[in-house]
């Protein structure tokens, strides 16, 4: 199935259009994540344009993860992928338009709730997968850039526990933030003390969410980033304006 033949000459570019078109078109054929687009040559016929313009087209649609292409074979309908919001994402914190605090106060609501799904539908395989990132922090605790590896890990294993995608992605959409962040409130922890404290407080979440506790892995995840946040702000890093 072709999308319906009309021209794209007008307002706006033609490669804008033929966006349109070719999104419209996965929206009305019902295609899902895999499924394949007409060709560059049925939709430059149908669309009324070169094949140049639908080659650009689709290298629009592919860095916008709209759509996947390869040498070789059609285009494909992409699946869902964190990358383009994580991009917008590091252009508005590098920007100033917004700051890491601000970052870290949304983080901050939806790992909340991940806390809570992952407690409550986790398998018995992502308990294993968060407990091992949380010792493994504990392990690299002197390797700034292992540790904050599993940290990593460990929020996106904890979102993709919760067994909704959208929060999944989401959250992988911070790892630029995180992996400039993290190594920042760290180095704030001077005592051992202080760098026990956190370590333990990721070990709490994951543990219970092998609990299957979900009010105590809210908490958990609540206290992990009451002391996050106050780091970042001690540090002089995204002060809040």
């Amino acid at each position: 199935m072709s999308p319906s033949t009309k021209s794209v000459t007008g307002a706006g570019t033609l490669v804008r259009q033929a966006m349109d078109a070719v999104t419209e078109h996965i929206r009305r054929a019902r295609l899902k994540a895999g499924d394949e687009l007409p060709s560059e040559a049925e939709l430059a016929q149908s669309l009324k344009v070169s094949r140049a313009v639908i080659r650009e087209t689709f290298g629009a649609l592919a860095a916008l993860r709209v759509i996947d292409v390869g040498n070789g074979r059609k285009a494909r309908v992409a699946v869902l992928d964190s990358s383009p919001l994580a991009s917008a994402l590091d252009h508005a914190v590098n920007t100033e338009q917004v700051t890491v605090a601000q970052v870290w106060d949304v983080r901050r609501t939806l790992e909340r709730r991940t806390a809570v799904l992952a407690a409550q539908y986790r398998t018995d395989e992502e308990a294993a997968q968060i407990l091992a990132h949380a010792e493994a922090m504990k392990q690299f605790r002197d390797d700034f850039g292992r540790m904050t590896k599993h940290d990593i890990a460990l929020h996106e294993a904890i979102a993709a526990a919760s067994h909704n995608l959208l929060f999944a992605q989401i959250v992988a959409s911070f790892s630029p933030q995180i992996n400039e962040a993290v190594p920042t409130a760290w180095r704030t922890r001077t005592t051992e003390r202080q760098r026990s404290t956190i370590l333990r407080r990721h070990l709490a979440i994951a543990q219970a969410i092998a609990a299957r506790d979900p009010v105590a892995a809210e908490k958990a995840m609540d206290l992990h980033f009451d002391d996050s946040i106050k780091r970042l702000l001690d540090a002089g890093a995204g002060q809040l304006t």
